[in-house]
């Protein structure tokens, strides 16, 4: 038994962890209002500092890392942004679903147009790392996690998605998972597909909102739904039989 489990050992669930933390004062101390909210900091950051060399996000507990069977691949994120330059913007205006207006002349009036329909101003990329790299099976995922978080973070500060890049370590592909490579490479890919964020049905717990007040950030992103996704154009072949290796 510990703290935080019941005497058998079993863990508590969130509805009891949140409740002994509301009735347990000195368990309240220990484990209520600890750790840092990193992906709350960063939206502050981005929407007051954008230009700020330490937009990042350390995946990486240290102090658990004793306790878990196998530590993170990735480690961190850091995110970078820039200013998009009056043709950029109008180009963004031009695949957006307003309705065109007639554009002044000059590129000055232009701004001050794409500004009314709140344009980005902005671009935003993220750049990832990771320790260790399942070639065939884990970095498609860790593309497809850090993509969709790009876009998620892009809407919530009103910024243009833009490179999203990876620094890889230890990068290999296992001997079970040569044929499946093999096959995987023989195949011709796919144009990409868009995604279309639609809604968001935010998390209305309410013992948490007694607690953090109004909601944070990351709150909002564990709010999203499946159905909050719409995903345009996509096209895949057949699966391929792909062994996870430890």
């Amino acid at each position: 038994m510990s703290k935080y489990t019941h005497e058998d050992g079993t863990p508590f669930t969130k509805e009891e962890f949140l409740e002994k933390l509301e009735t347990d004062s000195e368990f309240n101390d220990e484990f209520g209002n600890k750790g840092v909210d990193q992906i709350s900091e960063l939206i502050r950051q981005l929407k007051q500092n954008p230009d700020s060399r330490r937009l990042m996000v350390n995946a990486w507990a240290v102090h658990d890392l004793p306790n878990m069977v196998l530590p993170p691949c990735h480690y961190g994120f850091q995110m970078y942004t820039r200013e998009l330059s009056s043709q950029e913007r109008m180009d963004v205006y031009n695949k957006s679903n307003w309705n065109k207006d007639i554009f002044p002349s000059d590129v000055s009036g232009w701004d001050r147009l794409f500004d009314s329909y709140n344009i980005p101003t902005r671009t935003i990329s993220l750049m990832f790392n990771q320790r260790s790299c399942d070639f065939p099976l884990g970095l498609p995922f860790n593309i497809a996690s850090y993509g969709l978080l790009l876009e998620i973070i892009a809407k919530e500060v009103n910024m243009v998605p833009d490179q999203l890049i990876g620094n890889l370590g230890d990068c290999h592909i296992y001997l079970n998972q040569i044929d499946g490579v093999k096959e995987q490479i023989s195949r011709t890919s796919f144009e990409l597909p868009s995604i279309n964020i639609t809604e968001r049905n935010w998390y209305q717990h309410e013992k948490v909102k007694e607690h953090l007040g109004e909601k944070t950030f990351s709150e909002k992103i564990l709010s999203y739904r499946p159905d909050c996704f719409e995903l345009i154009g996509y096209q895949s072949h057949g699966k391929i039989k792909m062994p996870l290796s430890n």
